[in-house]
């Protein structure tokens, strides 16, 4: 039977990383697949919990948590509305996360455990600078990941943000206006060498599976191009007509996969079976 199990962690600054891990309880020691979420998403948004049950399905642990600063609670785990912590994220305290999730897995799976790793958009990025620097990952899969951390923002937005000590960016679903400090652009141009994303694709020395849509209107599929380019061991996967979230939404009601986030499962279980 699948089963899903809770867990939660002390992450950057303290706060709370709230997680859960999907299995097949009849046979609970199989590798692990770590999923990272991206810029305004979360562990449970749209179809991860079916993505979760389709790999524990098919033989993997699946890892999932709520970066501390997401803005996610565990009283409203289904949408970001936390702002304080949201606008307090940086980069920096997201990686901090990253390593405090391997060292749990760590612990309790030992230090033989195989860990894949699976960062999508922003956690794509946040997956390549990890994988580039830390041995616990086995193999890597981006799934519409961004280039650079600054794509996040408009170059002319940095004057007033840091005149003002924040800027807003909307959420395309509720419309709502969700503020982010300046303390995110300052870790960013103070640890610019170590979040340097395109130097650490050049770094990775594990198998990569880097998966696009070509209808992305979020990350363009030349930036998969780009990242694929720095790293000639890598392996690019174009999905014809997906876009960002590969036809997923939130909430998404289905029980059944999108049939273009079905097509990236099945291209990443081929890529674990290689």
């Amino acid at each position: 039977m699948i089963t899903q199990n809770d867990f939660s962690l002390s992450g950057s600054d303290g706060k709370l990383i709230i997680g859960d891990i999907t299995f097949d309880d009849k046979n609970p020691n199989t590798p692990i697949v770590l999923f990272i979420h991206g810029f305004k998403g979360f562990k449970d948004w749209g179809a991860h919990n079916l993505v979760a049950r389709y790999f524990a399905a098919n033989g993997y642990r699946y890892l999932k948590f709520n970066l501390s600063h997401s803005g996610v609670s565990a009283e409203h785990p289904a949408d970001v509305t936390d702002l304080e912590s949201f606008a307090n994220n940086t980069v920096s305290k997201e990686l901090f996360d990253v390593n405090a999730v391997l060292d749990f897995i760590e612990k309790a799976y030992g230090k033989e455990a195989e860990v894949n790793l699976i960062g999508h958009s922003r956690g794509g990025g946040l997956a390549i600078i990890e994988a580039s620097n830390n041995v616990r990952i086995k193999k890597l899969i981006t799934w519409s990941a961004i280039s650079a951390f600054d794509s996040l923002w408009k170059k002319e937005q940095e004057a007033d943000w840091k005149k003002n000590g924040k800027i807003f960016v909307t959420n395309a679903r509720t419309k709502e206006q969700m503020p982010l400090n300046v303390a995110l652009l300052e870790d960013f141009e103070k640890n610019n060498e170590v979040l340097n994303i395109m130097e650490a694709a050049k770094r990775i020395s594990i198998p990569w599976l880097i998966v696009q849509g070509d209808d992305d209107v979020n990350v363009p599929f030349e930036n998969a191009q780009k990242l694929a380019d720095a790293n000639p061991n890598s392996k690019l996967v174009k999905i014809e007509g997906a876009n960002h979230v590969y036809g997923a939404s939130h909430p998404y009601k289905s029980e059944t996969l999108p049939p273009l986030l079905f097509k990236v499962c099945e291209k990443v279980l081929i890529f674990f079976n290689e």
